[in-house]
């Protein structure tokens, strides 16, 4: 989430451009005797979805649409692009606008900026190479990357879980104030990361949770190192290939969208104001890099939200179900993706876009939902808001709030602790 306005200094833009909806809620710290993930062998033994799957039935498909309908009002955003994909079949809608100026409408197939639903595709590759014996989670960061205050008891592991103490960069005032006035600028990932160090530790590695963009994109430099590819290679060829994902993009310091696309609003950044939010289609995402600046389809993003949750496709079964046992007990956040009551995934913003990718692992189902807008809207205390604001509900990002609304159209209600 982000609080930002005319003269306004925000020291929150890690929530909100991490994707963080979700981790921020999720503290990490419960142990209750029931896991997230009640059997996650069952999980990992079940198939991969057909290529082509039937329509779901009429009175489901007509609950879902009255839930995005319903729900959609009360969203600060101009469109929604949402699905669901079950054993039985597939649904999906657009509804609202691609572009308020000229009237285009919000189309199925667009492609947005999925923000930081990149990191568990980081994740999923860092396992894969645990799996391959290239590295260990329990390798220590400073046998990679040098520099970093307690590189030499920091593992691959806390990172991924968030547990290693080192600042998010995008809660740097250094980063903030730059980013902030330009919009524009392209970073390199050791920038990214210096921006983190002078305010580092903020704990002992493995003491405590925080949600931190800093880790992602140092172990998209782990895997740069250890593969000696470049990092878009190896997403396209560790993930995308092997799950068909024709229309998953790795844009690094490309501020181009793939056609089609909507155009994305928010209230980041100088200019923004809640009368006039700023179109940051084509902001720079290289900031976001490991952490946050991946693009991708609803179709796309239904076939890999599947895949994340029972690995097929991606990662052998013992390494998933490690995966599925990471999370804190009842919920938490685990080894790169997030778990409330079975539901594993991410949230996804970027300036101008905000994206759900779930998976019910108690269902089989996947839901996905995607923005064209980052705007929070309903109680939202300090937060900037747009002057049509709903009140007497929670707040939430448009994706969420969408999300939650099918969530319990399909009858598991997706609440947080």
């Amino acid at each position: 989430m982000l609080s930002i306005g005319p003269g306004v200094s925000v020291r929150q833009f890690s929530q909100a451009v991490a994707g963080a909806a979700l981790a921020t809620l999720l503290t990490g710290g419960m142990a209750l005797a029931e896991a997230c993930v009640a059997d996650p062998v069952a999980v990992t033994a079940r198939p991969a979805a057909p290529s082509r799957l039937p329509p779901l039935p009429a009175e489901q498909a007509a609950a879902l649409e009255a839930a995005v309908r319903a729900a959609f009002p009360e969203a600060a955003t101009p469109g929604i692009i949402a699905g669901v994909m079950t054993p039985e079949g597939i649904w999906t809608g657009a509804w609202g606008e691609a572009d308020p100026d000229s009237g285009a409408p919000m189309e199925v197939g667009m492609h947005t900026r999925i923000g930081s639903v990149t990191k568990t595709f980081t994740g999923t590759v860092l396992l894969q190479l645990a799996e391959d014996g290239a590295l260990s989670l329990d390798d220590p960061i400073g046998r990679y990357v040098e520099g970093l205050p307690n590189g030499d008891s920091i593992t691959l592991r806390q990172l991924a879980t968030m547990t290693s103490g080192l600042l998010s960069y995008t809660r740097a005032d250094a980063f903030l104030d730059r980013f902030f006035e330009d919009p524009t600028l392209t970073y390199t990932p050791a920038e990214l990361v210096e921006f983190a160090v002078p305010g580092s530790p903020i704990f002992a590695p493995g003491a405590e949770f925080d949600y931190s963009n800093t880790n992602t994109v140092l172990l998209g430099m782990v895997i740069e190192q250890v593969t000696g590819q470049p990092i878009g290679e190896v997403f396209a060829e560790r993930v995308f290939a092997p799950l068909g994902l024709g229309g998953t993009f790795w844009p690094g310091a490309e501020t181009a969208l793939p056609e089609p696309f909507p155009q994305g609003f928010t209230l980041q950044g100088n200019a923004a104001t809640p009368e006039a939010p700023s179109n940051a289609t084509h902001w720079n995402p290289s900031w976001g890099w490991t952490a946050g600046g991946m693009v991708s389809t609803l179709g796309d993003l239904l076939v890999y939200g599947q895949a994340l949750g029972t690995g097929r496709g991606l990662l052998g079964p013992e390494t998933q179900q490690e995966r599925l046992r990471s999370f804190p007990e009842p919920a938490g956040y685990g080894l790169a993706m997030g778990c409330v009551d079975g539901w594993i995934g991410h949230t996804g913003e970027l300036p101008g876009y905000n994206t759900t990718v779930f998976y019910d692992t108690t269902t089989d189902t996947t839901v996905v939902v995607q923005a064209n807008s980052d705007i929070p809207s309903g109680d939202c205390g300090d937060e900037a808001v747009l002057p049509d604001n709903p009140t007497g509900i929670v707040c939430a990002s448009p994706a969420s709030r969408v999300f939650g609304a099918l969530s319990e159209a399909l009858g598991h209600p997706f609440a947080m602790p």
